[in-house]
């Protein structure tokens, strides 16, 4: 899924908290909802240095947002001074862990995904394996991945105005730009490839070119 989607995920995770508990710090605050769409976010840093094995970490992400979840409680109870802050710490982790699960139920790594033709989607280093791709979203950037950013980009709209809902109508519109220019950059990207001396090839990221050569 598109960066774009993992983001409002983590910020729909947030408003999502916030009304269940409107009392609580991600209820009454704004920082808890920039949190958690960073920590949405975050997981794809590692796009350039071992994408979806470097910083994603399915399990132990959620171990360490369930942990967090506990402390957050904890917090608003006996040290309501602290309290948004570990909030807004929970949420980065949940939605980290969100985001690292979620890859799993989109397409592979390679550099064109809608082809189908790879089976790793994000490793488990609990597992120490690689998990397959289910393709329910075929690919980042598919259509699909749209509607999904959209629906997910509804709750922040709703219950925020200002900044926060700026952002989110930032994200949706630029999802659809990327949905439009997804198979075309591959395109570039194929031909730019073709054209590069073979020893300028070789010094690249294997994994930005192995599907060209």
């Amino acid at each position: 899924m598109m960066a774009t989607t993992h983001a409002l995920a983590g910020a729909a995770l947030a408003v999502l908290v916030g009304a269940l508990f409107p009392e609580s710090a991600a209820g009454t605050s704004v920082l808890p909802v920039a949190a958690a769409a960073l920590g949405g976010l975050f997981p794809d840093f590692d796009l350039y240095a071992g994408h979806r094995r470097t910083l994603h970490f399915p399990v132990y992400f959620s171990a360490a947002a369930a942990i967090a979840a506990v402390g957050a409680v904890g917090a608003a109870a006996f040290v309501p001074g602290s309290a948004l802050a570990v909030t807004a710490a929970a949420l980065f982790l949940a939605a980290a862990a969100l985001h690292s699960v979620s890859d799993a139920l989109g397409g592979g790594l390679e550099l064109k995904p809608w082809l189908g033709t790879s089976e790793r989607a994000v490793y488990s280093h609990y597992h120490g394996r690689w998990i397959r791709p289910r393709r329910w979203i075929r690919y980042d950037g598919a259509p699909e991945d749209l509607l999904v950013a959209a629906a997910l980009a509804v709750p922040a709209i709703y219950a925020f105005d200002g900044v926060v809902e700026t952002a989110a109508l930032a994200a949706v519109a630029v999802s659809a730009v990327y949905v439009l220019l997804r198979k075309p950059m591959v395109t570039v990207a194929q031909a730019l490839v073709d054209a590069l001396p073979e020893d300028v090839v070789g010094r690249l990221p294997a994994r930005f070119v192995e599907d060209f050569r």
